[in-house]
C-alpha cells in the first residue's frame, strides 16, 4: 500500500523555517515526497479581505491561522512588503533537489492564483506558470517536473498552459486516483483532507486529526496527503511525525506522487465544485469521458 505525500510550501516563513523541518523529519526516516514551492512575492496578507466571508473566516479561527502563519504572514504584502522568495531563501529552495525530492512548481505569487487566476487573461495565467517554473530552475538548478495548484485552484482553461513544461503529471484538483483531460499532463488527485479542512469539525481534534486522516485512507491503495510547510513544519511538526511513524509502522510506504502513476491512465474530465471546510469552489475529478 502506498500514499503520495504532497508537501505545500506557501510563503516566505513556509520557505525559511518549515521546509528545513520537514526535510528533517522526511530524511530521518529515508522518506522523499513531491515538494510544491511558491518563489514569488509572498503577498499572502491580502487574503486579509475574505475575514469579511463568514467560511474564510470560520476557518481562520478554527485553525488558528495567526499562530500557525504568524503575524508576518498575515501582514504580508499589505502593511508588509512581500519578499521574493526564491532571491532570499535560494538555499532553502536548492537543498529541496540536494535531498532527492521531486520539485514542482506551486506558483509565482500564491495569492494572485488563488484570488485572480480563475479570471485573468490567459496569457496572463502562462506568464505566472513560466515565471514561477524558471526562477524554480534558476535556484535549484533543474527544471520543476510536476506542478500543483494553490488551493486546488483550476480551470479547464488554465490546464493547456502548462504545455511544453515538461510535467510528468499535474495535482490541480480533489478527488481519487488519477486520470488524462483535456490537455496538460495527467491529474493526480488529493482525496485526504487538510489539516485545516478537518479540525474544528465534527469533533476533530489535534489529538485525533492523525487517526481522522487514516481512517479516511482507501483500501485500494491509492492515496495522497497534503501537508504544509507552515503547519506540519511548524506547531504540527511532532503531529505530522507520529502520523508518519504510525503509516510506516502498518508497512504503508510513503512515496512522490509520481509512483503513484499507473501504466494506463484512463480519460476523464476536471470540474469545479465545494468540498466540506474549504471556503470557496476548488477544482474536483468529474465523469469519465470514454
Amino acid at each position: 500500500m502506498k500514499l503520495g505525500l504532497r508537501v505545500d510550501v506557501d510563503t516566505f516563513r513556509g520557505t525559511r523555517d518549515g521546509l528545513p523541518t520537514i526535510r528533517k523529519i522526511l530524511s530521518a526516516r529515508g522518506i522523499c515526497a513531491s515538494i510544491f514551492l511558491t518563489v514569488g512575492p509572498d503577498n499572502m496578507g491580502r487574503h486579509l479581505w475574505r475575514l469579511l466571508k463568514p467560511n474564510f473566516f470560520s476557518k481562520m479561527l478554527r485553525s488558528r491561522a495567526a499562530s500557525i502563519y504568524g503575524w508576518d504572514i498575515v501582514l504580508r504584502g499589505t502593511v508588509l512588503p512581500g519578499p521574493v522568495i526564491h532571491k532570499r531563501l535560494q538555499p532553502q529552495v536548492r537543498a529541496v533537489a540536494d535531498d532527492g525530492h521531486e520539485i514542482g512548481m506551486h506558483a509565482w505569487d500564491h495569492h494572485w492564483w488563488q484570488a485572480a487566476s480563475h479570471r485573468a487573461t490567459l496569457q496572463r495565467v502562462r506568464s505566472e506558470i513560466v515565471r514561477a517554473h524558471e526562477a524554480i530552475a534558476e535556484a535549484v538548478g533543474r527544471p520543476p517536473t510536476c506542478t500543483a495548484a494553490p488551493g486546488w485552484r483550476c480551470t479547464t482553461e488554465i490546464l493547456s498552459q502548462r504545455e511544453g513544461l515538461g510535467y510528468t503529471f499535474a495535482s490541480d484538483c480533489r478527488g481519487h486516483g488519477v486520470f488524462q483531460p483535456s490537455s496538460g499532463p495527467p491529474q493526480i488527485c488529493v482525496g485526504l483532507p487538510t489539516w485545516d479542512e478537518a479540525v474544528g469539525r465534527d469533533g476533530v481534534t489535534n489529538d485525533t486529526f492523525n487517526a481522522h486522516v487514516r481512517a479516511a485512507m482507501q483500501c485500494d491503495g491509492f492515496d495522497v496527503l497534503t501537508i504544509h510547510a507552515e503547519s506540519e513544519g511548524g506547531i504540527n511538526a511532532t503531529m505530522f511525525e507520529q502520523f508518519l511513524d504510525g503509516v510506516l509502522a502498518e508497512g504503508i510506504e510513503v512515496v512522490p506522487m509520481s509512483e503513484l502513476l499507473p501504466a494506463d491512465i484512463p480519460v476523464g474530465v476536471l470540474e469545479c465544485d465545494t468540498i466540506q471546510g474549504r471556503e470557496g469552489w476548488v477544482a474536483v475529478r468529474g465523469g469519465s469521458t470514454e
